[in-house]
């Protein structure tokens, strides 16, 4: 049996733009066939490969092609050329409303919409109390669709696709209008489906792609820009999307081809006995992954303890203060020192930078100086793993700025914990106690 999920080869779609609608009549009578129109490619070529059991996630700005392929994937669409090749059930939650009759009422759509999925009314009829109760949207079940909010119209699609069976699940943006309530019901409906199916996740949040994918796709104005793992993929789109922004003023030059990989060091870490979280670390800025633009550098990151303390250990609770150093070369009207701590999955943890304290007193760099800033802070108490530190220098305000030097992997922390099992991040807890009253 193939391990194949799913399998795109060669697939375009072609749309064809006419400047003014009677040009479609012209084309269609002209003897000759005189194009009149313009061929728009919303894909264009494109292959890929999904095994099944991998969760990939396909990120790219609006317009990249992204809607048009799920819609060629789910058969909403047909491709112009190529092929696609889907091994099991597919079930998805596209665009708002996407299998919804307006007219009907919620009720209603479970039934029409779970048809449309394959499901039989049998089949519907078994699950629908658990149905209504995933949705949680009270009476409005009872009223036309057509007068839903947008979080409504959530609700009732997911709690449609979570009580069918499926091999292939295939999740659009629609999940960024739920309440935080809701999106995190879909969340651990989402991670149990990962131990059973294969998952194709679409967004913009390039924190939840590397959360929840191991690898993605980038698309790029219909075609496959680059391809790889989700921590990769979300680094060279980030440069790409400020490349965008910034324009021709400034150039991001990658200073990094190397991918810096951070794995799950919970089996190699030392076991210690007591409620603790140690950390070494090291600067990494010479094989770090990033950008610069040439008018300033960063120097160095390090990690230093506020009171006396091993060189090489820190512990999760004691005073810390990480120092980023750099150097100008080009005049920097305001700039701007931070860090932010990433988990392995490329997860902001925590972070800051100089730009709240450099607004209340303006300080100006010249060319050629060096400046340096410092964050004193207790270090959480980190579960087992490597941990990496990006490193910034930029210049300007919170709503005008360019990111002049940035790498992602400046420093990496290593953390040894034999209590810190859950979350993130974890607390010393200064009281744990179990009382059992015996009943008279």
């Amino acid at each position: 049996m193939s391990d194949v999920a799913i399998k795109v080869e060669h697939l375009s779609k072609v749309y064809r733009l006419y400047d003014d609608p009677v040009d479609r009549l012209k084309e269609s009578l002209h003897p000759l066939r005189k194009k009149y129109h313009r061929d728009f490619y919303a894909l264009n070529d494109i292959s890929f490969e999904i095994k099944k059991g991998e969760t990939v996630g396909i990120i790219g700005k609006n317009g990249a092609g992204k809607s048009t392929l799920l819609k060629i994937l789910t058969g909403v669409l047909t491709p112009t050329q190529g092929q696609v090749s889907i091994h099991g059930r597919v079930l998805a939650l596209l665009e708002l409303g996407t299998g919804f009759n307006p007219e009907l009422t919620g009720i209603e759509n479970i039934y029409f919409n779970g048809a449309l999925l394959g499901a039989s009314r049998k089949e519907l009829n078994q699950k629908l109390d658990s149905i209504l109760d995933f949705a949680d949207i009270g009476q409005f079940v009872y009223q036309p669709v057509k007068s839903y909010s947008s979080g409504m119209y959530v609700r009732l699609a997911f709690a449609i696709i979570a009580h069918l069976e499926a091999d292939v699940l295939i999740v659009d943006e629609a999940l960024s209008v739920g309440d935080a309530v809701f999106t995190q019901k879909c969340m651990r409906y989402i991670r149990s489906f990962q131990e059973r199916g294969t998952l194709l996740f679409v967004s913009h949040d390039t924190g939840a792609v590397q959360n929840l994918c191991k690898s993605a796709i980038w698309l790029e104005q219909g075609q496959v820009q680059k391809t790889g793992t989700s921590k990769a993929i979300a680094e060279a789109y980030l440069q790409s999307t400020l490349q965008e922004i910034y324009g021709d003023e400034q150039q991001l030059e990658a200073v990094s081809t190397e991918a810096v990989n951070l794995e799950d060091d919970a089996s190699q870490s030392q076991v210690t006995v007591s409620y603790e979280a140690k950390a070494t670390g090291r600067e990494n800025l010479a094989i770090a992954n990033g950008w610069n633009t040439g008018a300033a550098e960063l120097l160095g990151l390090t990690l230093k303890h506020r009171s006396p303390g091993s060189e090489e250990v820190f512990e999760g609770g004691e005073p810390v203060r990480i120092v980023v150093e750099a150097v100008a070369h080009q005049d920097l009207f305001s700039p701007i020192l931070g860090f932010i701590v990433k988990d392995r999955l490329g997860q902001d943890l925590f972070g800051e930078n100089t730009l709240p304290f450099s607004a209340l007193k303006l300080t100006s760099v010249k060319g050629g100086q060096k400046f340096k800033a410092e964050f004193d802070f207790c270090l959480p108490m980190l579960p087992n793993g490597q941990y990496a530190i990006m490193a910034s220098v930029a210049d300007g305000d919170l709503y005008n700025n360019t990111q002049h030097h940035y790498l992602h992997d400046a420093y990496i922390l290593n953390v040894s914990s034999s209590k810190i099992r859950w979350g993130l991040v974890g607390i010393p807890f200064e009281r744990v106690s179990l009382d059992v009253k015996n009943e008279e």
